[in-house]
């Protein structure tokens, strides 16, 4: 008989959601290993404390995101031993320090590549999206600028000439837009400016790579260093 599972009390989730938690532990943990078949559906549901209709539904959760694989006649198997939702989920949930601690991590290697492989097109596309990205706007359209500012530091990331680190830094600024939306609303943290942008532009344009990743960690030390000196109440807001 396989061993039972503690099920967590879920008042805030369904017993959907604690049944993808249990497998996707079990997964991670490497109690199950990829290309293992996991026990079979009633099984799970023994171990799980739950219905097989609920077992079925997380399965198939599962499966769609491409971390087991169901096949017909033979069993459900693991695929992935890490679900790239989940973890989606956990940096979105993740503090506005770490977010601000990635954001500098990400910038600052994007730069520093930038800068050694750019060429004429890519900073004259950079002189233009930094003249459109502008100021923060003291009153108005907060989202609209949000979306220029990612803009620029996605065109910053597509001039080192690294496709993977492009579609990494775009990914990872749509789970952090709400961070960067947090941190432009709350007036105690300092305000990145258009001149700290300028100089990772100036310093790209010529060639500087050890001041390009100067200038692109410029642009959020300030941050990190205020959620720093506010405290744990600051960080985790």
């Amino acid at each position: 008989m396989p061993p039972t599972l503690n099920l967590p009390q879920a008042a805030r989730r369904s017993l959907v959601d604690s049944a993808i938690e249990l497998i996707r532990t079990q997964i991670e943990t490497g109690r199950w290993k990829v290309g293992a078949r996991i026990p079979k559906e009633a099984e799970l549901a023994e171990m799980l404390q739950v219905g097989r209709n609920t077992v079925r539904e997380a399965v198939r959760v599962l499966s769609h995101a491409k971390v087991l694989e169901v096949r017909q006649g033979d069993g459900t198997y693991v695929r992935l031993n890490v679900d790239p939702a989940e973890v989606m989920r956990r940096v979105t949930h993740a503090s506005l320090r770490d977010h601000f601690e990635l954001r500098a991590l990400l910038e600052t290697e994007a730069a520093r590549r930038a800068a050694t492989r750019r060429d004429a097109d890519d900073v004259r596309r950079l002189e233009e999206l930094l003249a459109a990205r502008g100021e923060r706007p003291q009153d108005g359209d907060l989202a609209g600028f949000i979306e220029r500012d990612i803009a620029f530091h996605v065109a910053v990331a597509r001039s080192g000439g690294n496709a993977a680190l492009v579609e990494l830094y775009r990914y990872f600024a749509l789970a952090l837009h709400g961070s960067t939306s947090a941190a432009l609303a709350d007036r105690t943290l300092p305000e990145p400016d258009l001149a700290a942008h300028r100089r990772v532009v100036d310093a790209i344009r010529d060639r500087d790579e050890a001041g390009a990743a100067e200038a692109a960690r410029a642009i959020v030390s300030p941050i990190l260093d205020a959620l720093e000196r506010d405290g744990p109440a600051a960080a985790d807001r």
